[in-house]
């Protein structure tokens, strides 16, 4: 086999939780009263929280001390994870499911690589808390994408050097830090088009192809 380790990018990839995000910072702005609508909600796609807020800011975000910020990002995360709360095991899709369990039988190790600090949350959730290797995430790192910080973390983890690793992403600023750290990187979703990436996916079992033996 190429790879002897696959790190994935956890929102938009295992699953999807992009619609709780969207909702938890469009209740956020509407409270400030501040315009976002899903357009500018795909630039906060793979970014931390604390620059996700600067991002829905804007021109407003010096106006606001350090910690009204922390109140507001903590509110925003509130009503997320209210959210999440609704989340359960039939939440993974099927070919998500076969796949990892494919991956898991090759040999192969697996790790998360996410910018989310709810990650051990959503895991534990959608029934998948003890099926990695290695989880990097909000809670580990300093630096979130495109700094490559949370998969060269997650290959330490695992042992392996970024040679040997494949990330699976679909957000741009995923790919960006998935190249910078000099990894490969199959591209799916709404970077699927990413001419940065080495691989892309139509679909989460397309990862079948690549890293599994014919």
């Amino acid at each position: 086999m190429k790879y002897k380790g696959i790190i994935f990018d956890l929102d938009g990839v295992i699953c999807s939780t992009d619609e709780y995000h969207y909702r938890a910072w469009k209740a956020l702005a509407d409270k400030l009263g501040i315009s976002f609508d899903r357009e500018r909600n795909n630039l906060l796609r793979g970014v931390s929280r604390m620059a996700s807020l600067d991002i829905l800011l804007g021109d407003r975000w010096d106006i606001y001390s350090d910690r009204a910020k922390q109140e507001m990002a903590e509110e925003k995360n509130d009503l997320y994870r209210q959210m999440l709360g609704q989340m359960s095991p039939l939440d993974l899709e099927k070919e998500v499911r076969k796949t990892l369990f494919m991956i898991r039988k090759s040999g192969m190790r697996m790790a998360i690589g996410s910018s989310s600090k709810n990650t051990p949350y959503i895991l534990d959730r959608i029934g998948l808390e003890e099926f990695f290797d290695a989880v990097s995430d909000g809670n580990n790192i300093t630096r979130s994408k495109p700094d490559p910080e949370v998969f060269l973390k997650a290959a330490q983890m695992i042992g392996l050097q970024p040679a040997e690793c494949l990330v699976v992403e679909d957000a741009h600023s995923g790919v960006e830090a998935a190249v910078e750290g000099g990894f490969d990187c199959a591209a799916m979703g709404d970077a699927k088009e990413d001419t940065r990436a080495t691989y892309h996916l139509g679909g989460f079992a397309d990862l079948q192809r690549i890293v599994l033996p014919s």
